[in-house]
This record gives structure tokens, C-alpha cells and sequence, in this order.
């Protein structure tokens, strides 16, 4: 897939720019309004929190640009793509618009109405809040030159000139020469960003608002949120099954299995890395497979998650009904 990202400060103008060179390349235009509106669609209306702004934007982006190549138009759109994000990386081109503050204070002037000095506190206030914006979202107040392949000046160029610039070099990267992303690899990246956004406790729109479980390790809570992202139903542990009774018929073991889901009949247990938690519950889950041989149970780490998706081919659209 190709990407072009085109961001700059705030009353710079890029956001014509982008619309210009969409229009002159093909492209799939992505401004900030329309990513508000998709992230909507996936998440609800509740704003997403900045911490995981970059997973939710990289969720969307894989699903659009297996349709479309992109041009993505917001604050900090250099910052979006990374190798460990995207494997392999796409054809990217990312393009930063600078304007010098007089310029900026004059095109808050005609956008807001406001005379000069009112228009200065504007832009501040403007500049600050978009500082603030990219340090909680890419970790960084400001962009970094070299987080630019091309540096575009409003001074000299208007927006018309500069979209006719990145058509140009859109076209000597080749860009539109490269495929659209494939259905597997963009189920595998929102299979990772999804993952990291069931860690933030961030669930998808109109999931079923059931009790929530009272959840006895946050991987848990992860992992309900991870299942809520596929549309899959559980249950948080529904049952204790009797292991070992003493001589007189009383318990003295028993095992209550993490999740049930049941659209598979599956019993589920959530695992670590750590060799002697393994240990104790696959000693657990063998002897209940021993003692209920119909029961359906399997210890999970996450890969064992993302291959039950992969497998049974839910669909990848976190709109998608169960």
C-alpha cells in the first residue's frame, strides 16, 4: 500500500494541501475529520485517550488501505508508521507543511474573525494545545527534522503549488506503483494494535453492555476486552469443577477455568510466561480433562488467541455483529 502523511502546525494550511494532492494522486483523502468519524465507528463516541490514539488510528488505517491508497492529513502523521506497526512497512512518503507565525496569525484571522492581537492569542493558545496533543500521543512536543521526507514552505508556495510538489515526488517514490495491503497482513496489524488498545481498556462501539466481571488479574481484563474486539461472547468464570474429594465425599480440589466462550464450547485459561504457574495449571487442566472428558479446555497465551480468530475467520471489522 501507499501512504502519503502531510502534517504541520496549526494555521499552517496543510490540510489544503492534503486535499489538493489526494485529488492530483488518487488518493484516499484522510483529514482529521473524517478520522474522528471512523474512529467513531470503532470506538463509540467517547474520545479516544491520547495514550492510545496511535494503535486506533494504525487499527483504521490498516482496514481502509486494503481498499485504497492513503493520504492521511492530521497533526503528527509523520509520527504514525513504524516498522514494528507495519511489517513489511508500506510505501511511505511523509511531508511536513511550515508556515512562519505572521502567515499562521493571518489565516486565524480569516478563520475565526478576529483582529490581529486577538488572533496572536489564538495561534498561542492553538500551538500550545497541539504541543501538549503530540507529547501524549508520539511521545515528542514538536517534529523533528529528519521525521520528514520532503519540507514544504507556505511562504513561498501556495496550496495548489505544493500538491503539485508531492504529486511529483509521490510519483518518483513510485508510489502508486505499489499494491493495496492484503486482507491477512491488515488482520495481523489490528490484531496487534487491538491487543494494545484491550490493554488500555479501550472496547469497540457498540459492544453489549453486560456487568462487568470483577477480574482477578488485569490480563484478564485485557483478554475480555480483546474478545469484546471480535464480537466473540464469554462468560468470566462460570463454573468450579470438583477435582479431588477426600474419603468422605468432600472436595479438597477443584478448578474454575478463566473463560468460557460459548460459541465454541471452550473452557479458557489464561497463562504467563512463568514456567511454575504453567506447570500448576496444565497439572490442572489434565486432570480435569481425566475427570470430565467432554469438557473442551485449552491453556491460552496470547498467540493461542490470535490463531482461534485466524482459524474460524471472524471477521476483522470490530463493527461486525456475533
Amino acid at each position: 500500500m501507499a501512504l502519503l502523511t502531510i502534517s504541520g502546525e496549526p494555521a499552517s494550511r496543510f490540510e489544503d494541501v492534503a486535499h489538493g494532492a489526494a485529488q492530483l494522486l488518487g488518493f484516499e483523502l484522510v483529514a482529521s475529520s473524517r478520522l474522528q468519524q471512523l474512529l467513531a465507528e470503532e470506538f463509540g463516541d467517547a474520545a479516544v485517550p491520547d495514550r492510545a490514539w496511535r494503535s486506533a488510528v494504525t487499527s483504521v488505517v490498516a482496514g481502509l488501505a486494503t481498499e485504497h491508497h492513503l493520504v492521511i492529513a492530521v497533526e503528527g502523521g509523520e509520527g504514525l508508521f513504524s516498522e514494528e506497526r507495519f511489517d513489511p512497512m508500506p510505501a511511505l512518503l511523509r511531508a511536513g507543511v511550515v508556515a512562519g507565525e505572521t502567515r499562521r496569525a493571518g489565516n486565524v484571522m480569516l478563520d475565526h474573525r478576529l483582529e490581529k492581537p486577538a488572533a496572536k492569542n489564538e495561534l498561542a493558545r492553538m500551538d500550545a494545545e497541539a504541543k501538549r496533543r503530540r507529547k501524549a500521543r508520539l511521545g515528542r512536543s514538536v517534529a523533528r527534522p529528519g521525521d520528514f521526507d520532503l519540507t514544504l514552505n507556505a511562504e513561498t508556495l501556495d496550496s495548489g503549488q505544493m500538491a503539485e510538489v508531492l504529486r511529483a515526488a509521490a510519483n518518483a517514490r513510485c508510489l502508486s506503483a505499489h499494491g493495496l495491503l492484503s486482507a491477512g497482513a491488515a488482520a495481523e496489524i489490528q490484531f496487534r494494535t487491538r491487543l494494545e488498545l484491550a490493554r488500555h481498556g479501550i472496547v469497540p462501539a457498540g459492544r453489549a453492555h453486560l456487568k462487568r466481571a470483577s477480574f482477578s488479574h488485569p490480563s484478564e481484563e485485557m483478554f475480555a476486552n480483546l474478545l469484546d474486539f471480535y464480537r466473540i461472547r464469554w462468560q468470566y468464570e462460570p463454573r468450579a469443577f470438583p477435582l479431588q474429594w477426600d474419603k468422605d465425599g468432600n472436595v479438597i480440589e477443584a478448578f474454575t477455568p478463566d473463560f468460557y466462550l460459548p460459541e465454541f464450547d471452550l473452557y479458557v485459561e489464561l497463562t504467563t510466561m512463568k514456567q511454575a504457574l504453567v506447570t500448576k495449571k496444565n497439572r490442572k487442566v489434565k486432570l480435569l480433562r481425566a475427570v470430565y472428558p467432554h469438557v473442551n479446555i485449552q491453556v491460552f497465551y496470547q498467540k493461542d488467541f490470535q490463531d482461534l480468530v485466524f482459524k474460524y475467520g471472524l471477521k476483522m471489522d470490530a463493527g461486525a455483529s456475533s
